[in-house]
């Protein structure tokens, strides 16, 4: 029975069976049961250490007359503190007294110590107390241990499975990419969903094999806590989803950046455990009145693990989930909708990694996605981006110009990073631009000049050697559809509404021009013929994105002192407010003009290098 399964495993998916031959040995899968266990021991024994016993607080919180006997000493101190200030009373009349008589005197004093002695002895006595055994209720601190073991349990699953499992992808594919078998796996007739399935399924089997191990507990657990099964089961779907993710991320981080070599597998579980850190740190808070932290918040299992969990941590007046809404849909009001949102996000996103992942495998040079690809890709980020911006606030016309800069100051450094990246993935090479400028050449002496416009318009749209200056375009006015139609839609009764709008229109205008520039920057320093050409084009957008507003803040030159010079930087949203509409405009036109200059030096780059193409290659016959 067993070698037919294992023919029909590797009939089904020969990349997973090479995979498990290689890493399912008895030792290292003995190791992994262990490990499992003595892990599920540690979390029972630890929660174990804080079983009631004879010395049990008669305050804590299990004891069922502890209620009931603090109750009782309030009151006795309570009648105590009236009898105190009575004899106070009593001992301050007679002492203002103009008959003194030190004998009463003495029994008040008397007295007054008396009462102080008991209320001393009161609380000495009853601070010490111990609840009586049978007084433990013992039912309820059992179903709240077996919670904690769950949660436990819960938080070693989402560590585990997502640092371990992607360390072990990278590592895999890093160490087969230096031993050359990369190259022979791709040569294979398997398809690339087969190939990639079978690592995400074979790499991390022993990090499965831990977990299997301890989803009985986890789940007996859940159980007796009195947490309602599709409660667990909707927890574990959402693990799964987003290991599913992670693991399509890190197969494409692998594939992508192999230049950082040993470091890689290091550098993307580091990066994976940096962002549950963080994650679990804001599901603390209630700052998902700030959009942009709730469309990364929503990669991370551990809000929505709060969500159905409350006591992960002991959150007892609800998660902020339950107050997020996309676009006019209350998602975060039932349980459905935020499951239904999460695997509906992870599904969406690894969609698009798989996109790249097809590119990528086959040919390690091509680019991640291509630029038909990047319009849908940007439209879905848009889209789930503003669908979150609009679901805080509701009525666009209650927006007030604070709430509109605001979003810019969140939104616009998230595209610059979102645009400098899609820059760096759209912009061909010089010798891509070469091959290209060198078709163009040769087919504009036997076309007409309309067809020749049309295939020219054509390629810079869709073709993959072509320049990305148009298509960086397109993604910048899908990009700002959104966000230009709110503010048209957006209408405020201040008498300067017309102002504000103007504003945000020019800082949209500001932050298009800005990007255009770096992208046609880019790839004329790609055109150089130095060889460490990516390297100098890396750097220089870098620094000219960074640097300048590190530059004005390091020398306290702020936004509002001096709102000019902000304006020609990445940060130019933080002087919108204070500039004048006037200067706005010239600080656009500005860029326009630097805009046109290099436009026209990458039109003549590009015909240079087409037509010395074509004569070396005529020269060459």
């Amino acid at each position: 029975m067993i070698i037919n399964f294992i023919e029909k495993l590797g009939d089904w998916n020969p990349q997973l069976l090479r995979e498990l031959k290689g890493r399912l040995k008895v030792f290292p899968a003995v190791i992994a049961v262990v490990t499992s266990l003595l892990v599920q021991l540690v979390v029972f024994l630890y929660q174990l250490r804080e079983l009631p016993g004879e010395n049990y607080s008669m305050y804590a919180q299990y004891c069922k007359i502890g209620l009931t006997f603090e109750q009782a000493r309030i009151k006795l101190d309570r009648e105590l503190s009236i009898q105190y200030q009575l004899l106070q009373e009593q001992f301050r009349r007679y002492s203002s007294s103009s008959e003194f008589d030190q004998v009463k005197l003495e029994q008040v004093k008397s007295q007054i110590t008396e009462v102080k002695y008991k209320q001393h002895h009161i609380d000495q006595t009853l601070s010490n107390q111990f609840c009586p055994l049978d007084q433990i209720d013992m039912q309820m601190w059992w179903r709240d241990h077996w919670q904690y073991i769950f949660l436990s349990l819960s938080v070693f699953f989402i560590f585990t499975l997502l640092v371990a499992g992607t360390y072990l992808l990278i590592n895999n594919l890093a160490t087969e990419e230096r031993r050359g078998t990369l190259n022979f796996i791709r040569l294979s007739p398997q398809s690339e969903t087969s190939i990639l399935t079978g690592k995400m399924l074979g790499v991390p089997i022993l990090i499965y094999l831990v977990i299997f191990t301890a989803v009985p507990l986890h789940f007996i657990a859940g159980h007796t806590a009195n947490i309602a099964t599709s409660y667990i089961l909707s927890f574990w779907a959402i693990l799964a989803a987003s290991c599913i993710f992670f693991y399509s991320a890190a197969l494409l981080f692998g594939l992508w950046c192999r230049w950082f070599s040993g470091f890689q597998p290091w550098l993307g579980s580091g990066a994976i455990l940096l962002f549950l850190l963080v994650t679990m740190g804001l599901a603390t808070s209630r700052s998902y009145m700030i959009p942009v932290t709730v469309f990364f918040r929503i990669f991370s299992p551990f809000d929505v693990t709060n969500y159905l969990f409350p006591k992960l941590f002991n959150i007892y007046d609800g998660s902020s989930l339950k107050q997020l809404q996309f676009f006019d849909l209350p998602i975060g009001k039932t349980v459905v909708g935020i499951v239904s949102l999460h695997l509906l996000n992870y599904a969406l996103w690894t969609y698009w990694v798989w996109q790249a992942l097809k590119r990528c495998f086959r040919n390690p040079n091509s680019t991640i996605l291509n630029k038909q690809q990047s319009y849908f890709w940007m439209g879905c980020l848009q889209i789930v981006n503003f669908g979150f911006y609009f679901g805080v606030y509701q009525n666009i016309n209650k927006l007030t110009f604070y709430d509109v800069q605001n979003y810019l100051a969140w939104q616009c450094p998230l595209n610059l990073l979102v645009f400098l990246g899609l820059i760096a993935i759209l912009s061909p090479h010089r010798q891509t631009v070469q091959d290209w400028a060198r078709y163009r050449h040769q087919n504009g002496t036997s076309s007409n000049s309309s067809s020749r416009k049309n295939s020219l318009l054509e390629d810079l749209i869709l073709g993959e050697k072509s320049p990305a200056i148009l298509a960086i375009a397109i993604n910048l006015v899908i990009a700002a559809t959104p966000f230009l139609v709110g503010i048209l839609l957006w209408y405020h009764p201040a008498e300067v509404n017309l102002i504000y709008r103007m504003k945000v229109l020019l800082a949209v205008g500001l932050f298009i021009s800005l990007i255009m520039i770096y992208a046609t920057l880019t790839q004329l320093m790609l055109l150089m013929k130095t060889p460490k050409r990516g390297y100098w084009a890396i750097s220089t957008i870098i620094a000219a994105a960074f640097l300048p507003p590190m530059l004005l803040a390091i020398l306290g030159i702020h936004a509002y002192k001096m709102p000019t010079l902000w304006l020609f930087t990445s940060y130019s949203w933080a002087g919108i407010s204070e500039a004048a509409t006037t200067t706005i405009f010239m600080a656009l036109l500005g860029q326009l003009s630097i805009l046109t200059l290099l436009t026209f030096q990458l039109t003549r780059q590009a015909k240079l290098a087409g037509e010395s193409a074509t004569q070396a290659l005529l020269a060459g016959r």
